[in-house]
C-alpha cells in the first residue's frame, strides 16, 4: 500500500501541486492500481508470447494506387491565380 508521503514524493518529481483532498484521493487510487499489479503477477505467463499490443493488427492503410483526376485545364482554370501549367500560391518562405 502507498501512503501519504509517498504521493507527495512523486508529485514533488512530477512536479505537480496537488490539493490535501486531491493527495488522499490519489493514495487511495494508486494503492489500488498497485494491488491490481500485485494481483496481476500471481499469473502464470510461462507460455505467453511477449508482444507490444493486446490484440494482433495488420497494416490498416490503403495501398497507393495511381489515379487520373481528369482534365487539367479545367481543374487549372478553377485556380484563382496560375502560372502556365501550375497553380500559382503566395510565397512562404524566404529566399
Amino acid at each position: 500500500m502507498i501512503d501519504l508521503e509517498q504521493v507527495r514524493k512523486v508529485a514533488l518529481l512530477a512536479r505537480l501541486e496537488l490539493s490535501p483532498e486531491e493527495e488522499v484521493q490519489f493514495t487511495g487510487q494508486l494503492s489500488g492500481i498497485l494491488d491490481y499489479v500485485e494481483q496481476l503477477k500471481e499469473l502464470n505467463t510461462d507460455d505467453v508470447e511477449p508482444t507490444t499490443r493486446a490484440i494482433e493488427l495488420q497494416n490498416i492503410t490503403r495501398t497507393d494506387s495511381l489515379k487520373s483526376f481528369g482534365d487539367r485545364a479545367v481543374m487549372l482554370d478553377c485556380a484563382p491565380d496560375r502560372e502556365d501549367d501550375f497553380f500559382k500560391v503566395p510565397k512562404i518562405l524566404e529566399d
